[in-house]
């Protein structure tokens, strides 16, 4: 997806939360980092665009709540979450995350999210859905259904960090196998 692809369907994602929703009053959008963040913040100025109303938005922070934080190494880099204006509590909170796959980074944000409040409502929001779940997850809205072939991996860019909006399905580099000599 290049760019234009990418704000066209951030367009579409942010009117379907709207009229999932009954209307923007009661959303609260929390992006996860990285880059569900960024993603997170364009949702929002679209719907503010679209709708004339402020949306408070957050982000989490997962890392604690990973269930591989041993495979990380020893000294994990630990950001912030922070709340939306008003907390969570009551609220109808969408995460937002960039890539889809086996479900394990929505079950933590699952799990810090719960840590701060309890809202009425919570629903998923992803960019890009490449399947291959290991835990039974699904998104409320996807941007994008992408079918990706086990030696591949989805790489989204956002601006802040890549310098440009993208998705791009990549190949991963096997190591050559050893040779016993």
């Amino acid at each position: 997806m290049d760019e234009q692809a990418v704000q066209r369907a951030v367009a579409r994602m942010a009117r379907e939360l709207v009229e999932q929703n009954e209307g923007p009053g009661n959303l609260a959008l929390m992006g996860i980092h990285r880059r569900g963040v960024q993603i997170a913040d364009l949702i929002r100025a679209e719907i503010e665009r679209a709708e004339g109303v402020e949306i408070p938005t957050g982000s989490l922070d997962i890392t604690m709540y990973r269930d591989d934080l041993m495979a990380v190494g020893p000294r994990p880099v630990i950001g912030a979450s922070v709340l939306p204006g008003g907390g969570v509590d009551d609220r109808a909170v969408v995460i937002v995350d960039d890539v889809l796959f086996t479900g394990r980074t929505i079950r933590a944000a699952l799990n810090e999210l719960m840590d701060w409040g309890r809202p009425s409502l919570v629903s998923l929001c992803v960019l890009v859905d490449r399947g291959g779940r290991e835990f039974p997850i699904q998104p409320n809205v996807v941007g994008k259904i992408l079918t990706v072939l086990p030696d591949q991996t989805v790489e989204v860019s956002v601006p802040d960090l890549d310098g440009r909006w993208g998705v791009d399905i990549v190949s991963i580099s096997n190591p050559a196998p050893e040779v016993e000599g």
